[in-house]
């Protein structure tokens, strides 16, 4: 039990009690995101991720070695970044133990993946042109940005899976921002909080985001 910290005579508080662990993953909760790039015969993939943030007009992601999403990437520069929505968890699902990548590489096939050359079939999802770049939007997703490859950086990972080749921390330009007119604010260029529902991804759990707790004083609607 932690002790009482006293901090005034009117100011006692108990800290929680708490424990030392080593969790296998570190997934404390982004949102999940559906990257679509083109491969080399003209289809497309989707790459289901959730290692993301933005700043500005930046968005970084990371992705393990070894995968196609991440080879057309390198190779071609630029993707969109599709956020799912709630309501696509099942779909999202469908295509997690899926790879573009064949062979499927020896630690993905000993984890149980499998190929997969058409993701939108098999998640029932609907491709719709870009403006900016060669891979298509998911139409289902509430938000799709179209984006370009500006660095990317590889790192080795001894905690990784054997053979997995470490990972790849790439940071991208946004170039176009498609939203659903019904999370928008009509009139504005805002997404609207309360009606945006984005899909988590937390401890390997799919989650919503929950009841809304309030606003920064930044915010703009």
């Amino acid at each position: 039990m932690t002790p009482c910290i006293h901090t005034g005579s009117m100011d006692i508080y108990r800290s929680p009690d708490t424990r030392v662990i080593q969790p296998s993953i570190l997934y404390f909760g982004t949102p999940v995101v559906l990257i679509t790039t083109r491969t080399p015969d003209g289809t497309t993939n989707i790459t289901p991720m959730s290692s993301a943030w933005a700043l500005a007009n930046r968005v970084v992601i990371g992705l393990a070695g070894g995968g196609q999403g991440l080879a057309n990437l390198q190779r071609e520069r630029e993707c969109v970044l599709n956020l799912a929505g709630e309501g696509l968890a099942e779909a999202v699902e469908r295509m997690a133990p899926t790879t573009g990548r064949t062979p499927v590489p020896a630690w993905k096939r000993a984890t149980g993946y499998r190929h997969e050359a058409d993701k939108f079939a098999l998640a029932g999802l609907h491709a719709v042109p870009s403006l900016e770049v060669a891979a298509p939007r998911i139409a289902e997703c509430p938000l799709q940005l179209e984006a370009r490859l500006l660095l990317a950086v590889e790192r080795p990972l001894d905690a990784w899976r054997d053979g997995a080749g470490g990972y790849v921390m790439a940071e991208l330009e946004v170039l176009r921002v498609h939203a659903h007119d019904d999370v928008t604010v009509r009139g504005t260029q805002h997404i609207a909080p309360g009606r945006y529902r984005p899909l988590f991804y937390l401890f390997r759990h799919y989650v919503g985001c929950g009841a809304r707790l309030g606003r920064t004083f930044k915010a703009e609607v």
